[in-house]
């Protein structure tokens, strides 16, 4: 071993240790998002509405909770919060898993207790971002997060999959089960990183700049946060990227089950297997991030994502259930393959982003800030896709959702993200 790589070795062992917390996460994170609102139908009778109403409350934190937990990420060892998040949400979907099993589940307590996952859940997302940069040197940086990236897309694959499996098997409350562990095993990998966690680092800012050093309050720390992405053309077009976005596919996501079922006539083993296959397209998208942004311009694959992620939505309420069971599961697997291509993509690239334009002590409250427009708008997103199902129908809702998520790709068009060439010139310095 040459002396370059045993200086490397150390944050590579600490990202891998990472990088496993995260897959165990998000394989818990995906079967969790299949297996609510699956339970919330097949054993709670839920509605169009009622699903709406339950991806209000998981998103709603985001929007008021993500500011202030950014500011004490910033004034916090970030690996110590994780922990925290990951345990206490381990602890909250066992509540579910055994109120479920004992049938004393109604929808106002699950609709609690989504809430309460709702709000660890802000926790974990405005740290885990902040923690990359801390463990991986600056021009490794888009490697790891097209890997977490890549590991997001698989864990999208086998989620669904599994959740399906267990819950035509076992009942939705089995698929829960795994959930819960999944939170337990993120939280032990990420205290078990050895490298110790440096304190928080304060703002090397001029005497008229109100940082940390100069005593600044809780208030101003936020605003600091918020004043970065308002004054930086890249990070605001960020935002406007994933804010068109997420809202109107989180729209179509809330009907989508529901479609299936009651519509098309799938079961849970079958709407399992559409999510699993989709997933593909963004698991191989993902990895191929660097490749794409070295052949071309980011901007112009930035450009695409966008076209691709939202414009291939518009088929799904095309498909009919006269097409027969094994043409449905095609046809949809191929939407959210594409679909998965182009976020996989285009998530890359917009994390590095933020990440090159941000001072590391000043990521948490950035992630904030960002996280509270970006997720806060899925909770509106929700409820307006629940509220468009119940009036229209799913079919009619899920058209209209994916017309209106076409906006993303005009806002991508006329901004600053359509321009950059490579993505490694934007580094602040």
């Amino acid at each position: 071993m040459n002396r370059r790589s045993r200086i490397s070795e150390p944050w590579r062992s600490d990202f891998r240790r990472f990088w496993s917390a995260e897959a165990t996460s998000l394989t818990g994170e995906q079967i969790r998002e299949f297996a609510i609102p699956l339970l919330a139908i097949t054993v709670l009778g839920a509605s169009a509405a009622d699903l709406g109403v339950i991806g209000l409350v998981q998103w709603l934190p985001f929007l008021l909770l993500a500011l202030p937990l950014g500011v004490i990420a910033d004034r916090s060892r970030r690996r110590r919060l994780i922990v925290v998040s990951q345990w206490s949400r381990a602890v909250l979907m066992l509540t579910v898993v055994i109120a479920a099993v004992l049938g004393a589940l109604s929808l106002p307590l699950l609709v609690g207790l989504v809430a309460a996952l709702g709000a660890f859940a802000v926790l974990y997302e405005v740290c885990y971002q902040s923690v990359v940069p801390s463990l991986v040197p600056q021009p490794a940086l888009q490697g790891a997060n097209a890997r977490l990236q890549a590991t997001a897309s698989a864990a999208e694959i086998g989620g669904p999959g599994i959740a399906g499996v267990l819950a035509q098997v076992f009942g939705a409350p089995a698929a829960l089960a795994v959930t819960t562990i999944g939170y337990l095993v993120s939280g032990s990998a990420v205290a078990s990183i050895r490298t110790p966690e440096p304190s928080p680092e304060t703002a090397p800012a001029p005497v008229s700049t109100r940082g940390r050093r100069q005593g600044a309050d809780f208030v101003d720390e936020l605003r600091e946060g918020i004043r970065h992405v308002v004054h930086d053309r890249y990070l605001l077009a960020n935002v406007g990227f994933s804010a068109l976005y997420n809202p109107f596919a989180q729209w179509i996501v809330v009907l989508f089950t529901l479609h299936c079922i009651r519509v098309l006539g799938l079961d849970a083993g079958q709407i399992g297997l559409v999510f699993s296959l989709g997933a593909a397209g963004a698991l191989a998208a993902a990895a191929m991030t660097p490749v794409l942004t070295r052949r071309f311009r980011a901007g112009r694959v930035l450009l695409c994502c966008a076209a691709v992620e939202c414009g291939v939505l518009l088929i799904i309420p095309l498909v009919d259930a006269s097409w027969g069971t094994p043409a449905i599961i095609a046809v949809l697997a191929g939407v959210w393959a594409l679909n998965g291509a182009g976020t996989g993509v285009s998530s890359v690239l917009l994390v590095t982003i933020r990440q090159l334009r941000t001072p590391s002590w000043l990521l948490g409250r950035v992630n904030a800030s960002m996280r509270t427009v970006t997720y806060g708008t899925i909770s509106i997103g929700a409820l307006a896709g629940g509220l468009a199902g119940e009036w229209l129908g799913t079919r009619a809702g899920i058209a209209l959702g994916a017309g209106l998520c076409l906006g993303t790709v005009v806002w991508v068009a006329l901004s600053p993200l359509a321009r950059i060439r490579d993505i490694d010139e934007l580094a602040v310095v």
